[in-house]
């Protein structure tokens, strides 16, 4: 792995954060009251509208696939925040916490990326950009299936893995989109 991914991890991820932030300004921490479920089911419609877009779907909306790449990375963290902290029924934490509680999420989803990509040999790069869609949707299809278990898997890894798969899936179809040039 080159130090120039690792830039271009982390550039993709200032991305969605700014975003995240101005977000967080405009609505403050409204997602609090989302349970998993809920975030599951949006990043879901994040990624079937990209894979419309992907097979020539009219775009009646004017959103981009970049720009619903980074609501499934923002979506991603916030779903990690929601399974630590369980949802609430109003907005319960500030704005400043509400970031930090992002980053540290981004954070741990980051280093998981890296490690991947070392393990992996950045196989990521040789992949189509819509193949990231499919292995989103694959994930999401997952998730959706041990939350009906309520977690209780034999084998799978859990809710958690499946969510920041989804981020780093998403975060390789950024930078091939060149949002990290």
């Amino acid at each position: 792995m080159t130090n120039d991914t690792n830039t271009q991890f982390e550039k993709t991820l200032a991305v969605c954060r700014e975003l995240f932030g101005k977000k967080l300004y405009d609505y403050g921490a409204s997602w609090r009251i989302m349970r998993p479920e809920s975030l599951t089911d949006q990043i879901f419609i994040k990624a079937k509208r990209i894979r419309n877009l992907e097979t020539g779907a009219e775009n009646m909306v004017g959103e981009d696939i970049v720009s619903e790449l980074i609501g499934i990375v923002n979506y991603g963290i916030i779903a990690l925040v929601q399974l630590e902290l369980g949802y609430s029924d109003n907005c319960d934490i500030t704005p400043d916490k509400a970031m930090e509680l992002y980053d540290a999420k981004a954070k741990e989803t980051l280093e998981l990326m890296k490690r991947k990509n070392h393990d992996y040999n950045e196989a990521w790069r040789g992949m189509r950009t819509t193949s990231y869609t499919d292995l989103i949707l694959t994930k999401i299809w997952r998730t959706k299936q041990i939350e009906e278990l309520k977690g209780a898997t034999k084998v799978s890894e859990g809710v958690d893995a499946n969510y920041m798969d989804m981020i780093n899936y998403a975060v390789f179809g950024l930078i091939k989109n060149g949002i990290a040039d």
